[in-house]
C-alpha cells in the first residue's frame, strides 16, 4: 500500500480510466434491467455475484486472511452509504437521460475535495479549488440546469452524489489500513444483506428472467471492477486527485447514450466535456512533474 509521500497519480488515472468503462456498462445494464427488477432486487443480483467472485479470488489467493474485523463499524457506514447511493443511481438511470445523471453525480469530486481536508488531513490548495471550479462549469454546461423540469429522478441523482462522496472519503479512510479485498469482501457482503432486507421486505422477490441474465452479470461484474479499480487507485493517490479523474466517465456516457438511447449531444455537452478534460489534464500534469528539491536539502 502507498504511503501519502509515494502518490502516484498517473497509475491511479489508469486505474480510473478503467473504472469509467466499468461504470458506463453498468449504467447501460441497468438502464435495460429497470423494467423488469427494482432497484432493490437489481442490487441484491449484483451484490451476490460479487461475492462469489471476491470470496474465490480471496481464496484462489490466499488473502482470505486480509479480511479483518477491526475496523466493522467503518465499513457499515460506508457500505450504507454506497447503498443508498447506488439504488438511487439506478433509479436516476431509469427516469433521465444517461449523460444527466452523470453530470449531477458529479457534483460528488467537488464534495469529496472540499471535505477531504476535514476527514483526510490532505491540503486544500487554490489550485485544487480551481480546477474543481472549471470541471464543475463544465458539468453545468453539459446539464443545462433549467432546460428540462426537475423531476424526481434528478433529486434521485442529486442525492446519490452526496452518498458517493462520502463513500468516497470512507474508502479513503479504510485504504490506510485495510486491503482491497477486505474492503470488496464487506461492499459485497454488506450490500446483499441490505438488497435481500430491502426486496424481500414486501415478500416478493422477482426472479430474473433467462434474457436478463447477460445484463445482470455485466451489472455484478462491472460493479466489482469499478469499485476495484477505484480503491486501487486510492491507494496510489490522494482523494482530491483521484475523485476529479471521473469526470471523463461524463462525455463518454453521452456518446453512449446518444448511440444506443437516441439522446442528443448538444454543442454545450461538447463545450462541457472540454473543460472537464481539461480540467483533469492540468490536475494530473502538476502532480506528476518532477518535484524541485528544497534548499538545503540533501
Amino acid at each position: 500500500m502507498s504511503a501519502p509521500d509515494q502518490s502516484q497519480p498517473g497509475r491511479a488515472a489508469l486505474w480510473m480510466i478503467g473504472s469509467i468503462v466499468s461504470f458506463s456498462a453498468m449504467a447501460v445494464a441497468g438502464r435495460e434491467l429497470s423494467t423488469d427488477l427494482d432497484t432493490f432486487e437489481l442490487m441484491t443480483y449484483r451484490s451476490l455475484i460479487g461475492v462469489v467472485i471476491v470470496a474465490g479470488v480471496a481464496l484462489a489467493t490466499g488473502r482470505a486472511g486480509q479480511i479483518a474485523t477491526d475496523r466493522f463499524g467503518r465499513h457499515l457506514i460506508r457500505n450504507i452509504a454506497h447503498f443508498t447511493g447506488q439504488n438511487l443511481w439506478f433509479y436516476a438511470i431509469s427516469m433521465i437521460p444517461l449523460a444527466q445523471v452523470f453530470a449531477l453525480e458529479f457534483t460528488s469530486p467537488l464534495w469529496v475535495i472540499l471535505l477531504a481536508p476535514i476527514f483526510l488531513d490532505e491540503r486544500l490548495s487554490l489550485r485544487k479549488l480551481a480546477v474543481v471550479a472549471v470541471g464543475f462549469s463544465g458539468i453545468l454546461l453539459v446539464a443545462q440546469p433549467g432546460g428540462a423540469p426537475i423531476s424526481i429522478g434528478t433529486f434521485a441523482a442529486a442525492g446519490a452524489a452526496m452518498a458517493f462522496a462520502m463513500t468516497g472519503i470512507l474508502t479513503k479512510q479504510l485504504t490506510r489500513s485495510a486491503s482491497v479485498i477486505c474492503i470488496l469482501f464487506y461492499l459485497t457482503t454488506m450490500q446483499l444483506v441490505f438488497g435481500l432486507i430491502c426486496a424481500g421486505i414486501d415478500g416478493d422477490i422477482a426472479w430474473p428472467s433467462l434474457a436478463n441474465l447477460p445484463w445482470i452479470v455485466v451489472v455484478g461484474i462491472g460493479g466489482l471492477t469499478a469499485h476495484f479499480c477505484i480503491t486501487t487507485a486510492l491507494t496510489l493517490a490522494p482523494a482530491t486527485i483521484v475523485m476529479p479523474i471521473d469526470f471523463a466517465r461524463l462525455p463518454v456516457i453521452a456518446i453512449v447514450g446518444m448511440m444506443l438511447y437516441a439522446e442528443p449531444i448538444s454543442l454545450a455537452v461538447l463545450i462541457g466535456a472540454v473543460l472537464i478534460f481539461g480540467a483533469n489534464y492540468v490536475n494530473i500534469q502538476h502532480e506528476t512533474r518532477p518535484r524541485a528539491p528544497r534548499p538545503g536539502a540533501p
